[in-house]
């Protein structure tokens, strides 16, 4: 099926005024949705800039830079990638999810900032006491944060890359693992993840004064078998690296995932797990498509990527004050760095092939009063 050209800008734009009358989200939710349509556009300015052999004129608009904007991750997920290249250990990786019944989903929604802190926490602390349990080592976890199903649904879930190695209670470093077969055994993870986060979903419930309210869903997601997910060891550190990128920087959902729209739905690709993950079109109206993409707008300054263990900044730096010659990084511009790793060079001349593009412009910001974002205001007045 060939690509289509719509946006999740344009279904911003188009059923964003909808989407506030009904629901009314709050500032941070408008704020972002404006930078989604406003993102590459006039509207944030830019620059022109003029190759030095043709001569072509170039014009380019800047981009919004906002982590939920489906165009602003990929330089961001190569660099990532990059950094995380030179710490890697050099042993096989485990991937392992976490997930959480959606049971769970209105007592997230409470605080979600507060109950994904607690979800990380937990993974981690399950993983530690199992490194101990098991192998007796201080083990290590980069983990990254998800909140969405395919079809936009709230389904939070925490994907870890899980080294099989670890710190020994003498500081040497020990490979674990049972063969590259499996990690720890994951029933045993599900039951111990379970128990340590429903004790802190209790206790923050009894402090805000609403156990009582939802008790009853504590009861059927205590009911339930929580799903933990470990795939095989990853041999080679930069597939595993690479493969975790695809995960870091992810959105809700991608624009080349959209296939159209129309004045009141919106009809976008999605992979049905309960039929062998085939993908498969899905219809939802446009103003219910903003409702559940909005789920998925992190809070403030949340930290969605976090390292622990031996892959933690802490234990890196307590590393470099041993042998302070552990890394010397080569001097690279950004435009060098980024060329490097994707092979594109953005400074090179689209039309010739061989000159270099110049910027000589600036191109100022438009304040226009048609944005979505006043829109929306102006919409509430």
């Amino acid at each position: 099926m060939s690509r289509s050209c719509v946006e999740l800008a344009n279904i911003a734009t188009r059923f964003g005024k909808q989407f506030v009358e009904q629901y009314n989200p709050n500032a941070y939710h408008q704020r972002v949705l404006q930078d989604i349509t406003q993102c590459r556009t006039a509207e944030l300015g830019g620059h022109s800039m003029a190759c030095d052999d043709c001569g072509q004129i170039t014009i380019s608009y800047n981009s919004c830079r906002n982590r939920h904007c489906p165009k602003c991750l990929a330089s961001k997920q190569a660099l990532w990638v990059d950094d995380l290249l030179e710490t890697t250990l050099d042993v096989k990786h485990y991937h392992i999810v976490f997930t959480v019944p959606h049971e769970l989903n209105p007592i997230s929604q409470l605080n979600s900032a507060w109950f994904y802190n607690q979800m990380f926490a937990t993974v981690w602390d399950t993983l530690r006491s199992f490194g101990y349990s098991h192998f007796g080592v201080e083990t290590g976890a980069i983990c990254v944060l998800h909140t969405w199903g395919q079809n936009l649904s709230l389904h939070p879930h925490v994907h870890c890359i899980v080294p099989a190695a670890g710190e020994s209670l003498s500081g040497r470093m020990k490979h674990i693992g049972n063969g590259g077969k499996f990690l720890y055994p994951v029933r045993q993870l599900s039951v111990t993840f379970r128990g340590k986060l429903m004790d802190a979903i209790k206790k923050q419930l009894k402090a805000i004064g609403l156990l009582p309210k939802f008790q009853q869903l504590l009861n059927t997601a205590w009911g339930k078998q929580w799903v933990v997910f470990c795939e095989p060891s990853m041999a080679k550190p930069g597939h595993v690296v690479k493969y975790l990128g695809q995960y870091t920087h992810r959105v809700a959902i991608t624009n080349d995932r959209i296939l159209s729209i129309d004045g009141q739905n919106v009809c976008f690709m999605h992979k049905d797990y309960a039929d062998h993950a085939r993908q498969k079109p899905i219809t939802l109206n446009g103003v219910e498509f903003l409702r559940r993409f909005c789920l998925h707008i992190l809070p403030r300054r949340f930290v969605k990527i976090r390292r622990y263990g031996i892959y933690s900044s802490r234990y890196r730096a307590l590393q470099k004050k041993k042998n302070p010659k552990m890394l010397v990084k080569p001097k690279e511009t950004a435009r060098e760095r980024l060329a490097r790793i994707t092979g594109y060079d953005m400074y090179r001349c689209p039309v010739c092939k061989s000159g270099t593009l110049h910027p000589f412009e600036a191109l100022p910001r438009i304040r226009s009063p048609d944005t979505l974002y006043a829109v929306l205001n102006t919409s509430k007045n």
